[in-house]
């Protein structure tokens, strides 16, 4: 059944509740060569996993970071957000000695994205209420890519930022997935964490660039500017 026909059953025989129905029509993806500055084995392992070339806008997206510009991509559900922010970091992670933190709302996306990132990627690591304690003094020390929320952000990293010296010193990615989660009072308090993160990625001489990643968020550029406070 398509999702036309499911439309038409939920809202048969209760047309007097339905107050909007809005069709939107189809468009055909674009794909596009890989930006140049991917590595070879990273391009391999894509394509081990049977991604054989991007969608122009996980390209621009993912050029855009590279470049240093801080990135939000509001796009639909399953259109490829994850693989245009990890162009950028697993290119970081091959060719460079940079650190990538990657920010979620809930543990379980964060366990996803791991298991994905699995694929491509060893340097993937969770840091949460359930890492043990050996596992988190080893992360401090050799972390590369630390995938975690605000709320351990905020009470397990930037508090001991002397501990993760040597992680936040070489920070050049910061990844909000699903960042329309992030508003009212608790969207508030997300933005002083993202803000506190900034004072103290300077205080190390790091300036990380920021992507962003929403299916829904309405307004992205002015969302955006308001969680991270930069333009």
């Amino acid at each position: 059944m398509g999702a036309i026909d499911t439309l038409d059953l939920l809202v048969r025989g209760r047309s007097d509740l339905v107050t909007h129905v809005e069709r939107v029509p189809s468009r055909s993806g674009v794909a596009c060569a890989w930006p140049d500055w991917v590595p070879e084995d990273l391009l391999s392992r894509l394509a081990d996993q049977g991604i054989k070339a991007p969608w122009l806008h996980q390209a621009e997206a993912a050029s855009a970071a590279w470049a240093g510009q801080h990135v939000v991509l509001s796009t639909g559900t399953a259109s490829g957000k994850s693989l245009a922010y990890q162009l950028p970091v697993l290119t970081t992670l091959s060719t460079e000695n940079g650190t990538a933190l990657y920010l979620s709302p809930t543990k379980a996306l964060a366990t996803d994205q791991l298991h994905a990132l699995a694929m491509l990627t060893d340097a993937a690591a969770t840091y949460d209420g359930d890492t043990p304690r050996a596992e988190r003094d080893w992360l401090r020390r050799h972390g590369r890519l630390i995938l975690t929320n605000p709320d351990m952000l905020h009470f397990g990293i930037l508090p001991q930022h002397a501990r993760w010296a040597g992680f936040l010193r070489r920070l050049r990615y910061v990844v909000i997935d699903e960042c329309h989660t992030y508003r009212g009072v608790f969207g508030s308090h997300v933005a002083h964490v993202i803000r506190r993160l900034r004072r103290i990625c300077a205080h190390y001489g790091a300036e990380p660039t920021f992507f962003l990643a929403s299916a829904t968020v309405s307004d992205p550029e002015l969302s955006a500017s308001r969680l991270i406070g930069l333009p």
